[in-house]
């Protein structure tokens, strides 16, 4: 009975969502469709919607001009709608296609379309248009009148700029766009939007360049958006849990830059980028772990001060993943693998530490992901503060306590001062984490039990793919490129796009001169 009364539920569930989805279409009668936009805001208790009734005395018929408040510029509606309206037209007007006639020669707007149903004009008032609803006629017009606020360009403060354009993404998908366009001047460069929620609708930007993105790529991104099933997305950071492939993973299958140079370099390279409003960054599908791993001043620099620095970080993402996870190993199991006077002094330092050495790491390691939490939550007029008395008093007292030994003082600051050194937030979380898995590796089993962890970890991440894509190409599998990965060649030797992506064009110019290798 239960089973009978859920599944009426659920079929009258579907009827109701048909029948609020069944678009109702505008009629000849004036105040029939003004009444129904204002039964669609629930006019007048929300004052947001704005309607203004005009006389078109060379038009003789009658208009309502209507608009959601704080999302349009009203300069915009005055001199591009209201003015050309009430001015004597030059060109005669087809009273039979009147609509059309009034985009084309009257309204000044190059943004201006015409509209037939409710749903539609509603959507796209609260997306800050303006509706043009006209006296006798089945059609309004729906003209572009944005006016969201939005902060000014500035530097990026998540992905600091050492060497390159000092610009950032904002919350204003129109500017961030026009970000990308300044850095590609390609008119190949294709934008598409596709419409995301069905309570509070985003308009989501799919940019990437036709003659290079693998099609088969790019439609099943745009499928991936199109079956997203949520009454609202409101940032790019919930649409990037939305078109994961592995939501479980910890390791991530898209990537956030708010760069616009970045942004660029991928779309060169035959990614995707999704921008939306609301969002000061760019959505980039599909990733690899170099897409990760690399920064922009790694090609901005000259090659060996690159490499130099790539290699430095490489280095970093050891010691963050491996270095307690070894250290509990060889104190605990493996003590003939460093030198007797070493050992001699770390079992001193550790004669008057009450707790075992998993114990002690697990106590510095917590405390030292809450001082960074901290450092990250407080007013920054209190962040010098955080860090005097992290580092120093709480380090110091707890040496003084007996409660951790001072080599693993030095252990825990030097693998959080290298986890710093990973550039995306998503990879140095992973690794964070990473290591706390690696600790209970080593406390069961020492350097055997890392090494069972790590050939899991790299058999894993062998495997896994981002919208078809190795997560690890072109290494492995070994797909043909610029062997841009752990070290870089020159500038002018990268002239192969990564096969990993599926590019169309493979080649970023022909083969230079004495590079037959």
């Amino acid at each position: 009975m239960a089973f009978f009364k859920k599944t009426k539920s659920l079929k009258e569930e579907k009827t109701a969502l048909e029948e609020k989805n069944k678009k109702e279409f505008l009629t000849k009668d004036l105040l029939t469709n003004v009444n129904k936009f204002k039964k669609a805001f629930d006019y007048p208790a929300n004052t947001a919607l704005k309607l203004r009734d005009l006389h078109l005395p060379f038009y003789e018929k009658n208009i309502t001009i209507l608009y959601v408040e704080a999302t349009v510029d009203t300069n915009l509606i005055d001199n591009h709608i209201v003015e050309p309206l009430l001015e004597e037209p030059d060109t005669d007007i087809e009273k039979a296609d009147f609509v059309s006639s009034l985009i084309k020669d009257v309204l000044t707007s190059a943004n201006a379309k015409e509209i037939t149903s409710i749903q539609d004009a509603v959507k796209d008032l609260v997306n800050g248009n303006t509706i043009i609803v006209i006296e006798n006629e089945e059609i309004a017009i729906s003209v572009e009148t944005v006016g969201f606020e939005n902060r000014s360009v500035a530097e990026p403060t998540a992905e600091t700029v050492i060497v390159g354009p000092k610009i950032a993404f904002i919350e204003s998908a129109a500017v961030n766009r026009s970000l990308i366009r300044s850095l590609i001047r390609d008119p190949k460069l294709m934008c598409e939007s596709i419409t995301v929620g069905d309570r509070a609708p985003q308009q989501i930007s799919v940019m990437y360049l036709k003659e290079i993105a693998d099609p088969a790529i790019v439609e099943k991104v745009k499928k991936r958006l199109t079956e997203i099933n949520s009454d609202t997305v409101m940032t790019l950071s919930i649409m990037e849990q939305h078109l994961e492939e592995r939501p479980y993973s910890l390791f991530p299958s898209t990537l956030t830059t708010e760069r616009p140079d970045r942004a660029a370099s991928f779309l060169l390279e035959g990614h995707i980028i999704l921008v939306m409003d609301n969002s000061p960054d760019a959505l980039v599908v599909p990733i690899t772990f170099w897409a990760l791993f690399h920064t922009v001043e790694d090609q901005y620099l000259r090659m060996p001060y690159g490499n130099f620095i790539r290699i430095i970080r490489l280095f970093s993402l050891f010691v963050a993943v491996f270095t307690p996870a070894l250290y509990i190993a060889v104190t605990t199991f493996h003590a003939e693998m460093i030198p007797t006077d070493l050992m001699l002094a770390i079992a001193a330092t550790r004669e008057v530490i009450p707790f075992p050495v998993f114990v002690e790491i697990l106590i510095m390691g917590i405390t030292f992901e809450i001082l960074r939490e901290a450092g990250v939550r407080v007013p920054n007029t209190l962040g010098p503060t955080i860090g005097i008395v992290g580092a120093l008093i709480l380090g110091q007292a707890a040496v003084e306590a007996n409660i951790v030994s001072p080599t693993l003082v030095v252990v825990i600051a030097v693998t959080g001062l290298a986890s710093f050194t990973i550039p995306d937030t998503s990879l140095n979380v992973a690794i964070r984490i990473l290591g706390f898995a690696l600790l209970l590796a080593a406390n069961f089993l020492g350097i055997f039990g890392i090494s069972v962890f790590l050939s899991f970890l790299i058999a894993y991440l062998v495997s896994i793919k981002s919208y078809g894509v190795p997560f690890f190409a072109p290494l492995s599998p070994h797909l043909p490129s610029s062997k841009d990965m752990l070290v870089r060649p020159p500038v002018w030797k990268q002239w192969l796009r990564p096969f990993s992506a599926f590019p169309q064009d493979k080649a970023r110019a022909g083969k230079p001169k004495g590079d037959q290798g």
